[in-house]
């Protein structure tokens, strides 16, 4: 696969947008195990989300399934990425998968890879590149979709309880600044609020995707402003340390103060049944199935798309209970 990948970009440039592979690795060749040597340079583990994703790649990329995963945690630094993408380059792996922690900054270890002829998979996060062919293709939830599919939500929340002429005042808990998780989430959702003239954002503050800061940030939004009426939190774990704030605060959430989350972990199910969650957007974190597909593909002379999306759903106290059985996160 290495050894023709320079031939493949050619290709794909020429194709618009698809990709062409074909050939075995000659890295599992040399390895005489017949494995694919895959390197993924994962975000972290700052979240339930992040931790089924995690547990996504594991359990796909196994001997079983013809594979020899390499896997680093980053610690949420994207220095440590880079350092780990030259690891892998070093190790002459057959594919590199990386979850970006932030968008910006990766052309020169990119273009180390293209270099060296190994195609690199993008999951989940996205980058910002000048050069698109340093990549082979991306994996993952469309992350503006998500953040306007939350405000459509309260919409029609609001619609059906009789309060669309409310005035509501609004905080949002956002993600790792710069990561496309949290660029997406934010454009989609403030942009729609502010077609509504009866939302007023108070303010916005990164939560960093813990809950920890999410409830550390919640709180310092509740001592600087006695109104608030709802609260779109950019992943799950976040929208757990705001409901642990609020109830510290003495409100009731989900009741007091509406709160709409992403990611739509088992937990976030959990919280909509008890009424303490309103709306979960599902970001889907089982991104290993894809991307064993994409590889696969490609091994067999196949194509792939540049950009793939995994289906996501909303969920609410309408089908949280009928779906928390059929969850694998």
């Amino acid at each position: 696969m290495k050894k023709i990948f320079g031939l493949v970009l050619a290709l794909a440039i020429i194709s618009g947008g698809m990709v062409f592979a074909g050939g075995s690795s000659d890295t599992a060749a040399s390895a005489g195990d017949g494995l694919i040597t895959v390197g993924y340079a994962q975000v972290g583990a700052e979240s339930d989300w992040r931790t089924a994703n995690t547990e996504s790649f594991r359990s796909t990329f196994v001997e079983e399934n013809g594979y020899r995963l390499i896997f680093d945690d980053a610690q949420q630094k994207q220095e440590n990425q880079i350092k780990t993408i030259r690891n892998f380059i070093q190790q002459d792996v057959d594919y590199i998968v990386v979850a970006p922690v932030v968008e910006t900054g990766w052309e020169t270890v990119l273009g180390e890879a293209k270099a060296a002829g190994i195609p690199v998979i993008l999951s989940d996060r996205q980058m910002k590149l000048s050069d698109e062919s340093l990549y082979l293709c991306w994996v993952g939830g469309d992350f503006l979709k998500e953040g306007r599919d939350a405000v459509d939500w309260l919409n029609n929340y609001l619609k059906e309880n009789g309060r669309e002429n409310e005035k509501l005042n609004v905080v949002l808990l956002q993600g790792t600044i710069g990561s496309s998780a949290q660029v997406g989430r934010t454009q989609g959702i403030t942009e729609g609020l502010a077609k509504n003239p009866n939302y007023t954002l108070l303010a916005k503050q990164t939560g960093e995707f813990t809950q920890a800061k999410g409830q550390e940030v919640m709180e310092s939004f509740l001592k600087a402003y006695d109104d608030i009426d709802v609260v779109f939190a950019e992943n799950d774990n976040m929208a757990f340390g705001a409901i642990d704030a609020i109830k510290a605060a003495g409100k009731v959430p989900g009741k007091d103060v509406i709160i709409i989350s992403f990611d739509a972990v088992r937990e976030a199910f959990n919280r909509i049944i008890a009424g303490e969650i309103n709306c979960a957007v599902e970001c889907n974190p089982l991104h290993g199935p894809r991307v064993d597909e994409i590889i696969k593909t490609l091994e067999a002379g196949g194509t792939v798309e540049k950009i793939q999306y995994v289906k996501e759903e909303v969920f609410d106290a309408k089908n949280a209970a009928d779906r928390l059985p059929t969850r694998a996160y």
